[in-house]
């Protein structure tokens, strides 16, 4: 229902904004924009979205089914299983949807966004299988979602290279910045779910996983930090993305051959149903995209920032940050425009620039919402969101504030 109504409020406030620019500013040119902006996110969505998913789908969920016979993910599942049981409290004991997720939170660690999409949709469908009430999204899917939109990610590898691209001497320098904005951004919406769904987070098992989580990250940050330079942490994370990337469909097929599954088969069974995936998501990735195509060219985000701008500078404060707001407010509609954002500012800033550094921090801290929102529960068919949404953004304002104060300790 709340995707509903966002989805309604694009078109009628595009359209009142194009109105007052036509009638009171002269824009004669207005509503062309916005018919164009129709035209070419209609066919982007299919040509530039659908159809290269759709040979990306095909081939991870042809690796998951793989993994599935040779028994990974049902291991996965029992390494998961005390601390998901508690999370996702729906989800039978040892169940393979653990696994399914676990693979999808660990490609989403990794920066590996290739993989994480197919796999977050293939848990999805698993989730899914368990939901009583088929239109309505469950308790179990609303947390994963949330912890998959929160955007969890160790390395960025996909930003450090597009400041490479854009000039930066250091491009790897948002490495730790990163990690920090979207541990933030993770944490919150984990407790925002968990506190709504009356999770108990004082049990030992909890505590101890995100104690465990957060010593991890903070060892990972210590060690990049003390014991790498700036050129060595690029190459390692670029390394180590692509090492995983590689190594998760080798690890599974070998093992498949181990356990005498006929590999091929099974790669084509759940390649089949990727394909079909690809397909039935089409219609929501229109109605998104299209969408969000209108409200950005209508000028609504650009309003936003400069509304932004002008309450802030009532008050003592530094007020640069607010310059990066317009990729905070696109950042959940598409992220496309949000990267076109990040590498404008670099360009017009400088890549290491304040401006430039906060763009950076700022893109990674947060993730396509809306997009995500529409994409996985589309894919299933379930129609009432309940709290996903109002959740998700909430994690998402964690991580913008959290870029803001962490730019500003490290490069303002």
């Amino acid at each position: 229902m709340a995707l509903n109504y966002i989805w309604i409020g694009f078109f009628v406030i595009a359209f009142v904004i194009a109105l007052i620019k036509l009638i009171f500013l002269g824009d004669t040119e207005i509503f062309k924009i916005l018919i164009d902006g129709v035209f070419d996110s209609s066919k982007a969505s299919v040509m530039d979205i659908a159809l290269p998913l759709a040979g990306t789908m095909a081939f991870w969920l042809g690796i998951m089914r793989v993994g599935e016979k040779a028994g990974a993910i049902n291991f996965l599942s029992r390494i998961v299983s005390g601390f998901f049981q508690r999370l996702f409290p729906e989800v039978p004991k040892n169940h393979p949807v653990a696994g399914q997720m676990m693979m999808n939170f660990s490609a989403n660690l990794l920066g590996l966004d290739n993989a994480a999409t197919p796999l977050g949709l293939k848990a999805m469908a698993g989730l899914q299988d368990i939901n009583p009430n088929k239109e309505t999204a469950s308790n179990a899917q609303i947390m994963f979602m949330v912890l998959h939109a929160s955007g969890l990610t160790i390395l960025p590898i996909s930003i450090i290279a597009q400041r490479a691209i854009m000039g930066s001497k250091d491009p790897s320098d948002i490495f730790i910045p990163c990690i920090i904005a979207t541990y933030v951004a993770t944490l919150t919406g984990l407790l925002v779910v968990a506190v709504k769904q009356k999770i108990k987070l004082t049990d030992s098992v909890v505590l101890s996983w995100l104690v465990g989580l957060t010593a991890f990250i903070g060892l990972v940050v210590w060690y990049f930090a003390v014991f790498l330079s700036k050129e060595q942490i690029s190459t390692v994370s670029k390394i180590s993305s692509n090492l995983m990337l590689f190594a998760i469909p080798v690890m599974f097929i070998v093992g498949g051959l181990f356990k005498k599954v006929n590999v091929f088969e099974a790669f084509i069974e759940g390649a089949i149903g990727g394909f079909e995936t690809s397909v039935k998501i089409i219609p929501y990735l229109v109605a998104m995209l299209v969408g969000v195509s209108v409200f950005r060219n209508s000028g609504a985000l650009l309003y936003m920032a400069d509304g932004f701008k002008w309450f802030f500078s009532h008050f003592n404060i530094d007020t640069r940050f607010t310059d990066v707001l317009p990729i905070a407010f696109l950042r959940p509609l598409s992220a496309s425009g949000a990267r076109g954002l990040m590498l404008d500012n670099m360009k017009v800033y400088g890549a290491d620039s304040f401006i430039g550094h906060l763009s950076s921090v700022l893109y990674g801290a947060a993730d396509t919402t809306f997009y995500i929102v529409a994409l996985y529960f589309g894919s299933i068919g379930v129609k009432a969101t309940r709290y996903a949404i109002p959740a998700s953004l909430i994690a998402d304002f964690a991580g913008v504030v959290a870029a803001i104060l962490v730019a500003y300790l490290f490069f303002g």
